[in-house]
């Protein structure tokens, strides 16, 4: 492979550090391990530094990379053979970044000090408990943290994730250029694809939910244009309302179906693919497909908008209900253990779970699964524990006490060479290599009429027509190509 592939062609998503010890062994990974498998790669964040109070996501200094795992050079080096996409932690930095502490040192005196959002900032007066209850979060905690200067003030910062994330004023000059400075840096690696993290609450405005607000489009319309003005693609992460997402994707490069996961699930657990075929009618083909990413399988994609209530899910909150229930029971409860309030988590919507662990650790079902991801129009994403179909790591979850980390596993090299040799790592390998290089799949997309109890899809191309056939109740799959 010479150079960035077929834009739709599987794409890797992985930490450094947690797969192959550092940058230049995620490029010798793909180029002889699993040769023929990718197109391209999500690093995950490696930033200064790796594993700070998120995993990454908290950055220190987001211009530099975390030497542990390696260098610019390195990222430059894999972005000359793989699509490289990287992301761009919109919202927030860590509450140990130079700026904030020079801002609590200096106070106002500081070159930061317009940097950062305060809560006086945006509501001019101390929020009523009816102004904050109508803030959408993803934590059920406040909003809000007070820091104390070196002057002894204290003021009420917005931390939207955690006491250690310090949210941005995106709109001010400083936090706009903190973000053009990243760009900048990601310009001159190669980076192709930026993967705009958490900008839905980016934008705060009193007497609103503070999410996904007009103005946040606005927002996300203007970063969009400074992407592409260093030729660098978008995708948006936004968890939410399907119909959301459907409007989401007109206006970007690329969006998530995280509506995939739950409803895939759901279909495998059922036997009945009406949800998941639904979706598929009107879902948008800029997708970047995903069943595991690095958080957990969202719940809140297929309900029914906490926002307004009158939009309906894709599935009723019954059948939410027997899904989480499900994965729970197939992970012989392991998943229960890292979900909601009994684990440190973020994100209340969502299971945390690897998906080989929602399947029961069925081999049959779990490959069943993957061919429903590959098979739909846009961009398969494919996390590396799901890669290697990882079960769930209580002991990573024992030792930090933080949900998501079941899914987070750091594999040796001795652990990946065992997992290649397993069948259903190596079928899914040779899926990924079929995906990647099928010339059907460059052509035009037919869903077919088909019975409850199956997921019947046509891909057709001058050169080449292939239909593939995944019953749901047995998880057997039958192609033909023509």
């Amino acid at each position: 492979m010479t150079g960035p592939q077929r834009q739709h062609q599987p794409q890797l998503i992985t930490y450094a550090d947690r797969l192959a010890h550092d940058i230049d062994g995620v490029r010798t990974l793909l180029d002889d391990t699993i040769a023929g498998a990718f197109g391209g790669v999500h690093l995950l964040p490696f930033f200064v530094p790796i594993d700070g109070a998120d995993a990454g996501f908290d950055p220190i200094d987001h211009t530099s990379v975390d030497p542990r795992v390696g260098s610019w050079d390195d990222v430059t080096a894999l972005s000359e053979r793989y699509e490289v996409m990287a992301d761009v932690i919109v919202n927030h930095v860590s509450a140990a970044s130079t700026p904030f502490q020079d801002w609590l040192t200096r106070g106002d005196e500081s070159p930061a000090a317009e940097m950062f959002l305060t809560r006086d900032r945006v509501f001019g007066h101390t929020p009523s408990d009816a102004d904050t209850a109508v803030i959408y979060r993803p934590r059920p905690t406040s909003p809000f943290t007070s820091v104390t200067f070196d002057d002894g003030s204290v003021r009420s910062v917005w931390t939207t994730f955690t006491d250690q994330q310090i949210d941005i004023d995106v709109e001010h000059e400083l936090g706009w250029g903190y973000l053009m400075e990243i760009l900048d840096r990601f310009q001159r690696s190669g980076i192709g694809v930026v993967r705009l993290d958490a900008v839905g609450y980016a934008i705060k405005r009193a007497g609103t939910s503070c999410f996904m607000l007009p103005e946040t489009f606005e927002f996300i319309d203007r970063l969009t244009a400074a992407c592409h003005e260093r030729s660098m693609r978008v995708l948006v992460e936004i968890h939410g309302h399907h119909l959301d997402q459907i409007d989401i994707a007109r206006r970007v490069d690329l969006v998530y179906d995280f509506a995939l996961p739950p409803l895939t699930l759901d279909a495998l657990f059922t036997g009945e693919s009406g949800p998941l075929k639904r979706w598929i009618a009107v879902r948008p083909n800029n997708a970047v497909n995903v069943l595991d990413t690095h958080d957990g399988i969202g719940v809140i994609d297929v309900g029914v908008d906490p926002r307004d209530r009158s939009r309906p899910g894709l599935l009723s909150e019954q059948r939410i209900h027997d899904l989480v229930e499900g994965i729970h029971q197939r992970s012989n409860d392991t998943s229960r253990l890292a979900t909601g309030s009994a684990a440190s988590n973020l994100d209340l919507y969502q299971v945390n779970c690897t998906f080989y662990d929602a399947l029961g650790r069925d081999d049959d079902r779990y490959l069943a699964a993957r061919m429903i991801q590959l098979l739909l129009p846009g961009t398969p994403q494919i996390y590396y524990v799901g890669l290697l179909a990882g079960g769930n790591d209580m002991e990573l979850l024992a030792a930090s006490g933080v949900g998501r980390d079941v899914n987070r596993h750091r594999y040796s090299p001795a652990e990946i060479a065992e997992a290649l040799e397993r069948p259903v790592v190596q079928r899914l390998v040779e899926m990924l290599r079929w995906r990647a290089t099928e010339p059907a799949f460059d052509g035009t997309f037919e869903l077919l009429a088909s019975p409850e109890h199956q997921l019947s899809v046509r891909w057709t191309a001058p050169e080449s027509t292939i239909t593939v056939t995944v019953d749901l109740a047995t998880a057997e799959i039958r192609t033909t190509t023509a």
